[in-house]
């Protein structure tokens, strides 16, 4: 039962720890161009190279602070299943990584509101 509850630990970290590097990536390097197949892709991140970065970075800095939160979050709530029986951890650990999703896609409202604060319609940055 331990292998198992160490296997589901292991997926439940995987969201955290990818939140951490991509928003890390996205902080220091948004991909050079603004492009259709990686990054954050909205309609108002790709007007431009300037709302692509920008994006990039709001949403690098919550991706990374939210999956730093999340990590041992995810550790401690997995202890409360440590040690019960096999379909116990698996729901537990379903339950957890559902709930990590929440605030992966949730950080788009935060972002393209930021987005829509700074930038007009056709992408170019509001005058203060």
């Amino acid at each position: 039962m331990i292998w198992f509850w160490l296997f589901t630990l292991a997926t439940d970290l995987l969201i955290p720890l990818c939140m951490i590097g991509f928003g890390r990536m996205f902080l220091r390097k948004a991909p050079k161009t603004v492009n259709s197949t990686f990054g954050y892709r909205t309609t108002m991140s790709m007007k431009n190279q300037d709302t692509w970065q920008f994006a990039h970075r709001y949403c690098g800095r919550l991706w990374y602070w939210l999956g730093l939160v999340m990590l041992p979050l995810t550790v401690v709530l997995m202890v409360f299943v440590l040690g019960r029986e096999i379909g116990t951890i698996g729901w537990g650990g379903t339950v957890i990584c559902f709930a990590q999703v929440v605030p992966m896609v949730g950080a788009i409202v935060p972002t393209e509101l930021a987005l829509r604060r700074t930038f007009d319609r056709d992408g170019r940055r509001k005058r203060a």
